[in-house]
């Protein structure tokens, strides 16, 4: 039988230790959200999955995550959170070996799905454990921070790492890599992860879990169907329908049990409220302008999957440096100016990308660093807004939704402006007469008809890049004003947070 830590008698090396282990964890499922980014092509083409079966694998991880994160975050209130993380981690490597030895696109399927089990049990039991186990607020806050740049450097690591192992390796290798480090986070949590109290009167509530996983997959499938040429009215109805169902069951349910996965009254505070609005504002963006940007540089510019992934750390290079500061100078100016204007210099940040876009390459990746670095200062103190705000016993909820909020960022991040670039790209993409409609659908349709057509490829060519910039400029547009829109209704939200404010030390009430 594994001992328990107590966490009032954690050293400093402890906790900080514990910050690296929960870390770790964080930093694989950040990873595996990204990693298929560049792997996709090559893994599909080895394993011979179709179109639909390739988007399964993709958007089979953070749905399923997304859809048992909240009853997770519960069930380490009611048997430990550290007990979650250290079953969620050896879940995750477990499936990591399903899927790095799948024999066809369904098993791969079925092992993104346990790889979503095991995150889901883990990433809630991370944050927690941090609350639990640093009880000076101000160190606390640093720590959180801590937590928070490791899932950016996860994100921005995810489409390099995947680039260099299918430059020398196969493409099993993008989940193995993940078992030697969950095996070394296993070791590591059993020796530094402290116990919380447990109360074993909870109930893990598996409708629940299902009633919003229905709500978040209507969601996002009419989030794909708007944003088409061609809509289908009949999956748009159903769709919302699912949404709207799913949500109403869910609220309905919560409202009844004794122990709910999500206590509305939480959602009183402003400032729990700002941190889930900027944690999911900065991963939409963030997984936006990744998606596009390294989309566009690899079709259009001629960039390697890993020359497309190092441009986008730029983004992530400008977070670095105010995702630590800001949890170190949180005190001192309180929240208003670090979320909201985190979000206003995100906002400004994505404008001038669009500005540069237009003059030099160099110009863009000042944009991304500037947007990074907006976006970093946001998303350090959301960390800490979401949690601070909540007391110990409700850790493991607030722990969830915050991993809500980014997961679902990130899932309409795909969802939305993924659709969108294709959209504008067949509205505005003007073809040679004679161009099959396959050229007006994508842009990688086009290179293959020109490809196989020597004497229109030029000018088809030509047009199809000219459209393809035209929807990354309008989806830039588009990251753009829901970062401005995130960072006004924050600002207003903690008017009361500002520098100086004693609210800003985060009261439960």
């Amino acid at each position: 039988m594994v001992s328990t830590i107590d966490a009032e008698v954690l050293t400093k090396a402890q906790r900080w230790s514990l910050v690296a282990t929960v870390s770790t964890g964080l930093l694989l499922v950040a990873l595996d959200n990204s990693i298929l980014y560049t792997a996709l092509p090559t893994l599909t083409r080895e394993l011979g999955a179709s179109s639909a079966q390739g988007l399964w694998i993709i958007n089979a991880y953070p749905l399923v995550m997304v859809g048992l994160l909240l009853g997770a975050g519960t069930l380490g209130d009611r048997i430990g959170h550290r007990r979650m993380f250290l079953i969620g981690m050896s879940i995750f490597g477990v499936a990591s070996i399903v899927a790095g030895f799948a024999p066809g696109p369904e098993v791969l399927i079925v092992g993104r799905i346990l790889l979503a089990v095991g995150a889901a049990a883990m990433m809630p039991a991370t944050l927690a454990l941090i609350r639990i186990a640093f009880v000076d607020e101000r160190e606390r806050n640093v720590a959180i921070a801590v937590w928070g740049s490791v899932s950016v450097i996860g994100s921005a690591l995810g489409p390099i790492l995947g680039g260099v192992l299918l430059e020398y390796f196969w493409w099993g290798t993008v989940f193995l890599i993940n078992v030697p480090v969950v095996a070394l986070a296993l070791v590591a949590g059993i020796l530094v992860a402290p116990a919380n109290e447990t109360d074993a009167s909870k109930r893990w509530d598996l409708l629940s879990s299902v009633q919003i996983m229905v709500a978040l997959v209507g969601l996002v499938a009419a989030i794909e169907e708007v944003v088409k040429v061609n809509r289908s009215l009949v999956v748009m109805t159903v769709a919302l329908i699912a949404f709207l169902a799913g949500s109403w069951a869910f609220a309905r349910r919560q409202r009844r049990l004794q122990y709910p996965l999500l206590d509305f009254a939480i959602f009183r505070n402003p400032a729990f409220v700002s941190g889930l609005i900027a944690a999911g504002f900065a991963m939409f963006a963030i997984g936006g302008i990744q998606l596009v940007t390294a989309q566009r540089f690899q079709l259009v510019a001629g960039f390697t999957p890993f020359e497309a992934g190092l441009l986008v750390s730029a983004l992530v290079l400008g977070t670095l440096p105010t995702v630590l500061l800001g949890g170190m100078i949180l005190h001192k100016v309180g929240l208003q100016p670090l979320i909201g204007g985190g979000l206003a210099v995100g906002t400004v940040g994505v404008i001038a990308m669009i500005i540069g876009f237009h003059v030099n390459i160099g110009w863009l990746i000042f944009g991304l660093f500037v947007t990074g670095a907006g976006l970093g200062a946001a998303m350090a103190v959301a960390s800490i807004a979401i949690i601070g705000n909540v007391p110990v016993e409700r850790a493991g909820m607030a722990s969830s939704l915050e991993n809500v909020s980014y997961e679902f960022g990130n899932l309409t991040a795909v969802a939305l402006l993924g659709s969108l670039i294709a959209t504008v790209y067949t509205v505005t993409v003007q073809l040679p007469a004679e161009a099959p409609e396959q050229a007006s659908q994508s842009l990688t349709g086009a290179l293959e008809v020109a490809e196989n057509d020597g004497s229109a490829g030029t000018n088809l060519v030509q047009a199809a890049f000219s459209a393809f910039d035209n929807a990354y400029v309008a989806v830039l547009v588009v990251v753009a004003g829901i970062l401005g829109v995130g960072a006004g209704v924050t600002w207003r939200l903690l008017r009361r947070y500002g520098p100086g404010s004693a609210s800003s030390s985060f009261s439960t009430h």
